[in-house]
């Protein structure tokens, strides 16, 4: 998707470094979580209950008693997970509805874009909210029904690009040669809009973990003993605990601004990394005066 100069300009960028590092961070936590959770993250222990961050435990305990350093690395499996599973389902269908809505326009057009409408006339978390809770709450139902409710936007993204790529003259060349519908839309019009689909993808993922996290903090998330990052605020909102164990919601506070902070750098980084006026810039100032 990147070509060298776009991939250095990337890499020199700043902002991709850190979202880079942020994102690594996460993952290796994420993978390696039973390797350096130093406990078990839903073991109780009413003995060890609101400890302060010690040798013990690297990040204190909460209200049960549970090593919020194991909770957090394991958390971040679930944050991660979300984000990817329900970014796939919102490309699968919205760049499958927008590029069918671009390429062939009219009614076809009209109906993609008409449920578009309804699923953005709904606010995101109201909509996730009464979904979830028409379903038993599960991983499953949560991935899916953020990943749904996220397609309309991706629609309508691969949409704008596929009504420019399919006036293109190449496009009218290939159909004119008697190319079928399902191979110029594969082979030719998707490739030339990727592009805009990975940047709203990027950002998208840290959407899906802010959003499964309003869902856990409300309870409608990830069913406990689950580690995950919403439900461990919500487990010390209570004002008085607030006051005498602040680590308890303040380290999962930090670590969803984080992972939303990296995934968002990254997808800043891209932006520009991608942007055609930032590539004829970089050329002309390449280029030898005359």
């Amino acid at each position: 998707m990147l070509d060298p100069k776009q991939r250095q300009r990337f890499l020199r960028d700043n902002r991709a470094r850190l979202g880079i590092g942020i994102v690594l961070v996460m993952a290796l936590a994420a993978l390696l979580a039973p390797l350096i959770a130093r406990q078990s993250p839903i073991t109780i222990d009413l003995l060890h209950i609101l400890q302060r961050p010690s040798s013990q435990h690297w990040l204190g305990t909460d209200i049960q008693g549970r090593d919020i350093w194991s909770r957090l690395v394991y958390g971040a499996r679930v944050s991660l997970t979300v984000g990817l599973i329900s970014q796939g389902i919102a490309l699968a269908l919205g760049v499958t509805m927008g590029l069918l809505a671009g390429f062939y326009g009219k009614w076809v057009d009209e109906i993609v874009m008409r449920l578009a409408d309804v699923t953005l006339a709904f606010p995101t978390l109201l909509l996730l909210i009464a979904m979830v809770a028409a379903l038993q709450p599960s991983e499953g139902v949560v991935f899916a029904t953020i990943g749904i409710v996220g397609w309309a936007g991706m629609a309508r993204i691969v949409r704008g690009q596929v009504l420019v790529v399919r006036q293109l003259e190449y496009i009218q060349a290939i159909r004119a040669l008697g190319a079928r519908d399902l191979r110029i839309m594969t082979q030719h019009v998707l490739p030339n809009v990727i592009a805009p689909v990975v940047i709203a993808a990027t950002l998208g993922v840290a959407g899906a973990i802010m959003a499964e996290a309003a869902l856990s903090f409300l309870g409608l998330g990830v069913p406990p003993p689950a580690p995950s990052w919403g439900s461990m605020i919500a487990d010390g909102r209570d004002l008085d605990q607030l006051r005498r164990a602040p680590w308890t919601s303040v380290f999962p506070g930090v670590a969803i601004g984080a992972a939303v902070l990296g995934f968002n750098l990254l997808g800043d980084a891209l932006r520009d990394a991608l942007d055609p006026r930032q590539y004829y810039k970089a050329v002309q100032e390449e280029s030898p005066t005359r």
